[in-house]
């Protein structure tokens, strides 16, 4: 069974099942799979309701300047695609005092997205990057002064996007066509904001551009986020157990009697 390891398809005939949900494999898409799909009713990802975040930093002490938006992408550098990173560098043209936070890079990718950032129009020093914290309570705490998380494409962010919506940072995407490039989709399909999921990249960078400008429009989708961690399916870890250990329970039914493709 394949869970969690590789987001996609083995494409190897010793490899049974594959666990996920229907946004990340839409029905139209399972012929792509050579396993069979094991659909969770929710999220196929586990999230951990009981994580501490810590208090909040100052922007001063996590290294952001006092004043101004923050966009954020702690998405490994190998994520972004020369067209994204277009997108996000017209976003801090467009966005005055605005910056871009990333994670710590090595010093070569430093170097190249700088570069990139300056011909592109963008002052280098726009471009701000976190250090590796070793708790994850204090990165959740510092990940919360950001205003929004930009995912990345063709590969969206997983974890990452989990931890910026635990930390009440709301995330734009649009989905890809792979099951790497829905996974963003799909945690906000299960806490409920939808309306952060565009069909495209222009729709994205218009979404993008409209809440970085229209300040109650982001607070709108800040209160709405930090209501629905509280009550909708990402973030309800007991709910997600039954989900799981009913899967594997059905499973184990269905080696000892021959199953159909589909499970869910």
């Amino acid at each position: 069974m394949n869970y969690l390891g590789f987001p996609g398809t083995m494409g190897a005939p010793y490899m049974d099942w594959l666990i996920a949900d229907r946004v990340v494999i839409r029905e139209g898409d399972r012929r792509h799979y050579s396993e069979n799909i094991v659909y969770l009713p929710d999220c196929y990802l586990p999230t951990d309701s009981k994580r501490r975040i810590a208090n909040a930093p100052t922007r001063h002490e996590a290294g952001l300047p006092e004043t101004g938006f923050v966009f954020a992408s702690f998405n490994n550098s190998y994520k972004f695609s020369p067209e994204l990173f277009d997108i996000w560098m017209r976003l801090l043209r467009a966005t005055e005092g605005s910056v871009l936070w990333l994670s710590s890079v090595n010093a070569a990718a430093a170097r190249n997205l700088k570069r990139e950032a300056e011909a592109r129009g963008v002052d280098a020093d726009r471009l701000v990057f976190a250090p590796f914290l070793a708790r994850s309570e204090d990165h959740l705490a510092r990940l919360a002064l950001a205003d929004l998380f930009l995912d990345t494409l063709p590969y969206n962010a997983h974890a990452t996007a989990a931890d910026a919506l635990w930390a009440g940072v709301p995330i734009v995407t649009a989905p890809g066509r792979t099951f790497a490039g829905r996974v963003a989709a799909s945690l906000l399909h299960a806490v409920g904001l939808t309306e952060m999921i565009t069909e495209s990249l222009e729709a994205y960078e218009t979404l993008a551009l409209k809440l970085a400008r229209d300040a109650s429009a982001l607070a709108a989708i800040k209160a709405k986020l930090a209501a629905n961690r509280r009550t909708h399916a990402l973030f309800d870890t007991a709910n997600f157990t039954r989900h799981l250990e009913a899967a594997y329970l059905n499973l184990w039914e269905r080696l000892r009697n021959p199953s159909p493709k589909q499970i869910g």
